[in-house]
Order: C-alpha cells, then sequence, then structure tokens
C-alpha cells in the first residue's frame, strides 16, 4: 500500500509538471503572438509612413518644380508679349507716318509724295515687306518696292481690304499669309502679315477715300517665338489671332499631320493669366498673354509631364533616405514591441487565473501605464456588476418616471366637467343622455388606465378617442361633426395611449369649440400605413393659426402663450419621442380662418405582448425585426 501511494504521488507530480510546461509553453507562443502583432503593426506604420512622407517630400518638390516651370512660363510670356506689343506698335507707327506725314500731306500726283513714300520705306525695309496705297474701287495708287500689280491681284476682294473699308476707324491686322499682289521676277514668296486701314486721298485737290496696306514682314514675329521655343525644355509657345486661328506654332508639322491637338479655339475665351487646362489629351498649364490692340493671344503651354535634372537626382536621394530610416525604425520597433508585449503577456495570464478562480492576484508591473492598467482591472472587477445593475436600474426608472409625468399632465378639469354634467342630466331626468355619458366615460377611463400600460393597440386608441368625442359632442351641444376615416390596416399596430385625445381637445378649445352650429364646425381623424411609418392626422376647419404660431407651437419657449389644452401638443410630441426617436412626432399645418391639420407621426410596429414589453422597457430599436404575430 505505501509503494503504490509512493508511485501514485509521483505520477501526480510528473502530471503536475506536465501541466506547467504546458502552460510555459502556451505562455510563450501567446506571448510571441503579442510581440509578432506589435511588431507587425509598428513595421506597417513604419511603412506607411516612410512611404507617405517620402511621396508628400517628392509630390511638394515635384509640384514646387512645376510651379517654377509655371512661374518661368508667365515671365516669358510677358516678356515676349513686350517684345511684340514694341515691334507690333513700331509698324502702326510706320502706318501711321504714312498716313499722317505723307498721304494726308501731299497730293498723290505730286513727285514729294513719290519721293516720302519710298524714302519711308527705305528707312524701314528691316521691319516691313511692302507699302500699297489703293483707292475706293481698290485700284493701285503707289506701292514700294516699285513692282507691277498681277493682273487677277483682286485687292478690293481681300479680307483687308474689306474689313479696312468696313470698319474705316481701325488698323486691322490679318492672319500670316503670302503676299500675292505684285510680279516679282525672282519668283520668290513672302509671308506677311498685312495691316490695313482707311485713309483720305489728296488727288489734285479732289480727296477721295482709299485703303492704306502696310505689309509686315512675317519673320520678326517668327524669330521672337522661335527664340523663346529654343531656350524651353518641355515647355513650348504659340500665337494665335482672337478667332483662335493660328498665326505661329512651332510644331505646325505635327498639327497638320494630326499628330497634336491645340485647343486654340477655347484660348479666345480666356482673360490672361494661368488655367489648368487638358494638353494633347492630359493635365497641364497654360499661360495666355495678350497683345494689345490687336485682340491676338501669346500662350505658353507646360505639360504635366515638365521634369528636370532635379527631380530625377531628388528621387534617389528619398529613395536612399527612407530605405535607411526604415531599417533604424525595425530595430526600434522590435525593441519597442519585446518592452510591451512581456507585461502584457503576464497582466493578461493573471486576469485569465483571476476569471477561472484560481487566485485573486492580477500582476502589477512592467511600465507605469500597465501598473496602472493592473490596478484599474481589480478594481474593475470588483465594480462592474454592481455598476451595471445599478445603471440600468437607474435608466429604467428615468425613463418609466419622464413617461408617467408626462402622462399625468393629462388635463383633469375634462373629468370633472363631464361628473358636473352627468350629475345635471340626472337632476334633468334626462337619464339615456346620462346613460350614455357613464357608458362612454367608463370606456374612456379603462382605456386610459390600461392595467398601467403604455403602449396600446391603435384601435384601443381610436376608441378612446371616439369616447371622448362622444361626450364632448354631448357637452357642445353637437355644435360641430366629428369623422374617423381609419385604414383597418393600422389598428392592430403599437401606439403610445393618450396622444389623439389631446389633439381633439385642442382641436374643439382652439378650433371648431366656438363656432355656432351654422357655421358646419368639423373634427376629421384619419389614420394610414406608408412603409414603415403610420400617420394619423386630426384636422379641423376652425379658426386656425399664424406661421409664427405655428412654428412655436412644439417649443417650450414661451413665446405661445399654453394653457389649458395648450400644453397637450407638447406632451404628446415629447412621449412619442421619448419612445420612438426624435425623427418621430407632431408635424402642424395651419391657416388663419381655415381650420388645421396636426399629423402624428410614428413606426409601424405590429401589436403583440412580446413588442409592447420590449417599447415600454425601451429595448426595441429602430430596424429591428418584430414579432409578425397578432
Amino acid at each position: 500500500m505505501k509503494r503504490n501511494d509512493t508511485k501514485r504521488k509521483e505520477n501526480y507530480g510528473y502530471s503536475i509538471k506536465l501541466r506547467m510546461q504546458r502552460w510555459f509553453c502556451r505562455g510563450r507562443f501567446i506571448s510571441w503572438d503579442i510581440q509578432s502583432i506589435i511588431m507587425a503593426v509598428l513595421t506597417a506604420l513604419t511603412i506607411v509612413t516612410t512611404v507617405l512622407m517620402g511621396f508628400l517630400i517628392y509630390s511638394r518638390f515635384k509640384m514646387a518644380i512645376r510651379q517654377t516651370a509655371v512661374a518661368n512660363t508667365e515671365s516669358v510670356v510677358e516678356s515676349a508679349v513686350d517684345r511684340l506689343e514694341a515691334d507690333l506698335l513700331n509698324v502702326r507707327q510706320i502706318s501711321n507716318a504714312v498716313n499722317y506725314n505723307i498721304i494726308q500731306e501731299y497730293d498723290i500726283s505730286s513727285q514729294e509724295f513719290e519721293r516720302q513714300f519710298s524714302l519711308l520705306y527705305e528707312i524701314n525695309t528691316d521691319k516691313i515687306q511692302s507699302m500699297a496705297l489703293y483707292d475706293n474701287e481698290g485700284n493701285l495708287v503707289a506701292a514700294e518696292p516699285l513692282v507691277n500689280e498681277k493682273a487677277d491681284a483682286g485687292a478690293a476682294q481681300q479680307d483687308w481690304y474689306r474689313n479696312a473699308a468696313d470698319e474705316i476707324e481701325n488698323i486691322h491686322f490679318s492672319s500670316p499669309h503670302i503676299q500675292n499682289l505684285f510680279e516679282d521676277g525672282t519668283y520668290r514668296y513672302y509671308w506677311v502679315i498685312s495691316l490695313s486701314r482707311s485713309v483720305d486721298i489728296n488727288d489734285r485737290e479732289k480727296p477721295v477715300s482709299g485703303v492704306l496696306l502696310v505689309d509686315m514682314k512675317y519673320s520678326m514675329i517668327r524669330e521672337i517665338l522661335e527664340r523663346i521655343n529654343q531656350s524651353s525644355d518641355e515647355v513650348y509657345y504659340y500665337l494665335c489671332n482672337r478667332d483662335g486661328e493660328m498665326i505661329y506654332h512651332p510644331r505646325q508639322a505635327e498639327i497638320d499631320r494630326g499628330l497634336l491637338t491645340e485647343e486654340s479655339g477655347q484660348i479666345k475665351e480666356y482673360e490672361d493669366g494661368t488655367y489648368e487646362l487638358p494638353v494633347n489629351g492630359r493635365n497641364g498649364s497654360v499661360v495666355v498673354g495678350s497683345i494689345s490692340y490687336t485682340g491676338w493671344r501669346l500662350v505658353g503651354v507646360v505639360p504635366d509631364s515638365v521634369q528636370t535634372s532635379k527631380i530625377q537626382q531628388f528621387r534617389y536621394y528619398i529613395v536612399v533616405t527612407t530605405l535607411i530610416f526604415f531599417m533604424m525604425l525595425l530595430g526600434v520597433n522590435r525593441i519597442v514591441a519585446r518592452k510591451i508585449s512581456n507585461p502584457i503577456f503576464k497582466l493578461n495570464e493573471s486576469v485569465k487565473a483571476y476569471e477561472t478562480g484560481k487566485t485573486k492576484d492580477i500582476y502589477i508591473g512592467g511600465f507605469s501605464e500597465i501598473r496602472h492598467l493592473g490596478y484599474s482591472v481589480k478594481k474593475s472587477y470588483e465594480q462592474i456588476e454592481v455598476l451595471m445593475e445599478e445603471i440600468i436600474r437607474q435608466q429604467n426608472e428615468k425613463r418609466k418616471s419622464e413617461m408617467d409625468a408626462l402622462q399625468s399632465q393629462i388635463n383633469p378639469h375634462f373629468l370633472y366637467n363631464t361628473l358636473e354634467s352627468i350629475t345635471w342630466m340626472v337632476e334633468a331626468n334626462k337619464n339615456e343622455e346620462a346613460v350614455f355619458m357613464i357608458s362612454e366615460l367608463a370606456k374612456l377611463l379603462r382605456i386610459s388606465l390600461s392595467k398601467g400600460r403604455t403602449v396600446i393597440r391603435i384601435a384601443d386608441e381610436l376608441q378612446h378617442s371616439t369616447s371622448y368625442m362622444n361626450i364632448q359632442k354631448v357637452r357642445y351641444k353637437d355644435r360641430f361633426e366629428t369623422e374617423f376615416l381609419i385604414e383597418e390596416e393600422i389598428k392592430e399596430y403599437c401606439t403610445i395611449k393618450l396622444i389623439i385625445q389631446p389633439i381633439l381637445e385642442n382641436a374643439i378649445y382652439y378650433g371648431v369649440g366656438n363656432m355656432d352650429e351654422d357655421d358646419g364646425g368639423k373634427i376629421t381623424v384619419k389614420g394610414k400605413k406608408d412603409g414603415n411609418d403610420i400617420y394619423i392626422s386630426v384636422i379641423d376647419n376652425g379658426m386656425g393659426m399664424s406661421e409664427e404660431i405655428v412654428e412655436n407651437l412644439l417649443l417650450d419657449n414661451g413665446k405661445v402663450p399654453k394653457h389649458g389644452s395648450g400644453v397637450g401638443l407638447i406632451n404628446v410630441h415629447t412621449r412619442i419621442q421619448l419612445m420612438y426617436g426624435k425623427e418621430y412626432g407632431l408635424k402642424i399645418y395651419s391657416e388663419p380662418d381655415e381650420g388645421t391639420e396636426v399629423v402624428i407621426h410614428i413606426p409601424a410596429i405590429p401589436f403583440s405582448e412580446e413588442n409592447r414589453k420590449k417599447l415600454e422597457e425601451q429595448t426595441y430599436r429602430k430596424g429591428e425585426a418584430y414579432d409578425e404575430k397578432k
């Protein structure tokens, strides 16, 4: 026997040792699991933070480079606009000099006219290709250099001539074109921009009108635009007229072949400035500058792909810095994970032991936060059950007391007045009326009490309202009519009791009660189901109310005096919202001398004992599955 006891003790000790080893291994696994989670989370945060910071810095730098490119483009556009305006001003001044200093001063048949006309041309051959003067029938009067006009030139039919003749007060600038008015023995073609204007000609003291043509060399504009385009990288500049027709484009050949599209037609709608517009199907910026007097637009295009060597170098810098920063944080994360996981593991094991009743000691150690957590867990286990029970009890009592307090506000004067009316009927030997009043009052009180229940069927609430109106019609000697138009479907749904009667009382007191019998006072009660909601309306054709009174009727702000049954509307509105939520309650519509409509809005919840208890205990929530049994 002694040998068997010894063997049994050895087996028991081995079992305990094996169990402790299993707990130890399990603890190591749990500890490693927590540590892995913390390490994974910190690593993920490190990766996200590092990548995000690198991306933000890179994007910000790239944006700065692009903004710099846009700013440089704006500066180039502004400078080029000034240069173009200066050149165009010179040509305009040449046109003014021909008009005012030669044409207006000398007779066209005089030698001095020819000499001055030729001299002005010779002085400005670097800017203009030719000058010509035509009479009002399109006949050539004078031209420099001296060449013959082509037989089929048809000057009067060309746009520059017609524009000058139609608008005589302006100088007109044409689009770039080949000058085809004069014969040239070298068979060379010259691209020009024609400036035309209407002028008055002195022909032997006989004033006639004509058109002055000054052909500006297109090369002047082309040289300016070629120079700024050659100095740019991917940014390019083009010039168009006020109608969006292209004057110069560095990639005109690609446009002609359909390899590049330019939204120059939209540019005419924009004022000077910088805009974000699609550039050949991609994002980009467009800088617009106007050439004064001509209406031309100089456009600088900055594609979204504008890059510089600085961005490429900065990209490598960001990648290397991000990798170094990431490796350093990995080491730190591993140390932090271990420091955090070990105390948490010990606290977790002590909590498990406490829950199983093996020990009452909670591990308290590690960082100050974990020690504080240990103290808090220990105290929480001691107090949580008591606190939860107390909170539930207080909430139930609070809601019940609020509902009881609101329901107790129902005006008791109605009962006193009804009993006095019954007493008067008995004294007047009106026994049948008295019996009817007592019967209706009994029905009303039975439903009012409802065995202390707050939630009843809509059918019972309607019965209560019917009894109330029957009593009131006797008291008011049938001075008004009552009509109930209720859908049968809604009668078996839940409602709070005593929500229709206060509204009916209001309709009598403030609406039809003081109307004469001949005025046809009427109160109508309607009820219907719409989707998942129920709407019950009380409508009277009484005195009605102003908009200001309606807006403040359901607000306890003192702006509308409330006495007698006036408190009933706020009472009903508050009780509905306490039971169902803020999205339900009353809506009031009224117009003076037209009548009033009060709409009760509640959710459609089928009446059952289970649903009634849920509502009264405030455990029912909107959207919760409810019992379909009736």
